[in-house]
């Protein structure tokens, strides 16, 4: 597994060795050990998995206080653009973000630390996208900011009206209003 930096600080993408002939492929998508000597220390303790057509875009969600997660995501099939934003009040990036082409071509994997939004714009007619969480999900703590909010800055690659997106992702709040991580 190859761990590249990204331009914040504890954000990471992933890059598995694949091994493949005229039978298909094999690689190594995740190993505790090597993650956390070059990462960082996280149990994850849940898997998740979505399915989404062209034009979804999820997010950006996170969740606040004891229940913040870390995430290490990746595509199955189809293709996605996938954003990390930083809610650290004290990070030198507060406010940046990372925007990264997972597919299931490339196979890259990006993990979010704790203290980011997330989501993902599908590009492909359909994707299937696959998250490991170092915590349980708890709704009461799940906060969601506007995909849209000029202060991030996110360039989504398709026009407004192409994308689909759900009612709570439609009432996301302005990072002004939003309960933030110091």
């Amino acid at each position: 597994m190859e761990y590249i930096k990204t331009k914040i600080e504890d954000v990471f993408i992933l890059r598995p060795r694949v091994f493949g002939d005229e039978r298909g492929y094999f690689m190594e998508t995740f190993r505790q050990e090597d993650f956390c000597a070059h990462v960082c220390s996280t149990q994850f303790v849940q898997d998740n998995e979505s399915k989404s057509s062209r034009g979804v875009l999820r997010g950006l969600h996170y969740q606040k206080g004891a229940f913040s997660q870390a995430k290490l995501v990746r595509v199955i099939r189809g293709r996605v653009l996938d954003v990390a934003v930083d809610l650290r009040r004290s990070s030198p990036t507060f406010m940046q973000h990372v925007a990264v082409e997972l597919s299931d071509e490339n196979r890259l994997q990006l993990f979010i630390p704790r203290g980011f939004a997330h989501g993902f714009l599908v590009l492909s007619q359909e994707a299937v996208f696959c998250y490991k969480v170092d915590n349980v999900y708890a709704p009461q703590a799940e906060c969601s900011i506007r995909y849209d909010d000029p202060s991030i800055g996110v360039e989504w690659p398709m026009a407004r009206e192409e994308l689909l997106l759900s009612p709570k992702d439609l009432e996301g709040v302005d990072v002004a209003h939003a309960e933030l991580f110091d």
